[in-house]
Order: C-alpha cells, then sequence, then structure tokens
C-alpha cells in the first residue's frame, strides 16, 4: 500500500533531543523530494524542510537551521528528522510529506516543556 508513517515523537525538556523517522512505501521512494512540516496549537502549518530525492540539497526554515538535521537513507525508504536544542516553540504535531500523490503521514506529536 502506498504511505508514509512517522514515528519517534514524545516528551522532552528544552534543550533536549528527538529523532524522528519516516518510512515509506508504495511508490519509487528515491524518485521524490521529502518534506517535513509541523503544525502547533492554533497555527498553520509550517514546512520544516525538505530534502531533494538524492539528498543532495536541503533546505530548512530559519527557525530550526543549525538544530535540526534532515536525512534520508534511500535502501531503507525512510527519512529522518534529527531535532537537538529543542525549545518550546519547536511544539507540534510533525508530518512527513512527498508530492507523490500529495501523500502525508499520520503525524507525530512532540512536546518540549519542563
Amino acid at each position: 500500500q502506498v504511505q508514509l508513517v512517522e514515528s519517534g515523537g514524545g516528551s522532552v525538556q528544552p534543550g533536549g533531543s528527538l529523532t524522528l523517522s519516516c518510512a515509506a512505501s508504495g511508490f519509487t521512494f528515491s524518485s521524490y523530494y521529502m518534506r517535513w512540516y509541523r503544525q502547533a496549537p492554533g497555527k498553520e502549518r509550517e514546512l520544516v524542510a525538505g530534502m531533494s530525492p538524492s539528498g543532495g540539497v536541503t533546505v530548512y526554515v530559519d527557525s530550526v537551521k543549525g538544530r535540526f538535521t534532515f536525512s534520508r537513507d534511500n535502501a531503507k525508504n525512510t527519512v529522518y528528522l534529527q531535532m537537538n536544542s529543542l525549545n518550546v516553540e519547536d511544539t507540534a504535531v510533525y508530518y512527513c510529506n512527498t508530492p507523490y500523490q500529495s501523500l502525508w503521514g499520520q503525524g507525530t506529536q512532540v512536546t518540549v516543556s519542563w
């Protein structure tokens, strides 16, 4: 079946780290751009990062530059988002996305609090 499945969310204290994963199936993963989005309570969905099919081009929203790292393993059909130095403003539901069929995962909750 065609799907994206996120995992790795949870609760951490400010300054902590978390790694999210997104497993893809049902399409030629290595041919598609991949993106991470997030949506905080009361806010619009925001593009966090994107990566080209081979990983040669990566972009980040300014607020996460230097703290988040996007990677992909085409052999495993999986992308990752390593999040360091987390702060309260990073609290959101994080979603994986690809332009193939405008496909979205179900989301995984990240909560940063004391």
